[in-house]
């Protein structure tokens, strides 16, 4: 199915005890101000100095360890799923209105929806 997909965000994904730590260094070192997400509030974000398009986000985490991982913003997310999973990608879990999945050498991501009418062929990649 034809559908539009770019990347859309770089996500750190911290531990509670570290993540006031972690977010006031990410603001100090982009220069931003890292807002918290109106209806997330696990998630401080902005957009990088020169990349108007891509995110950087700082995701407080109930435990685990700290990693980062990536966010593809798709205009149709069952079918950009669909896509990678043939390319070797494994659901992992699905939250809310996205999805995380494990590319092929185990390092998790997510495709997350994009705003009706917001991909095009001047921003992101056309799949046909």
């Amino acid at each position: 199915m034809t559908h539009y997909s770019r990347l859309a965000a770089v996500a750190l994904d911290v531990p509670k005890s570290d993540h006031d730590r972690e977010l006031a260094f990410w603001q100090a070192a982009s220069g931003r101000s890292l807002r918290q997400d109106d209806d997330h509030s696990e998630y401080h974000g902005a957009h990088w100095p020169g990349h108007d398009q891509l995110l950087l986000l700082v995701q407080r985490l109930g435990d685990g360890e700290a990693r980062m991982h990536l966010d593809i913003r798709s205009d149709n997310v069952d079918a950009e799923v669909a896509r990678l999973e043939q390319l070797g990608a494994r659901r992992v879990q699905q939250i809310g209105y996205w999805w995380v999945l494990q590319d092929p050498a185990g390092l998790l991501f997510c495709v997350v929806p994009a705003k009706p009418g917001s991909l095009t062929d001047d921003n992101a990649q056309r799949w046909d």
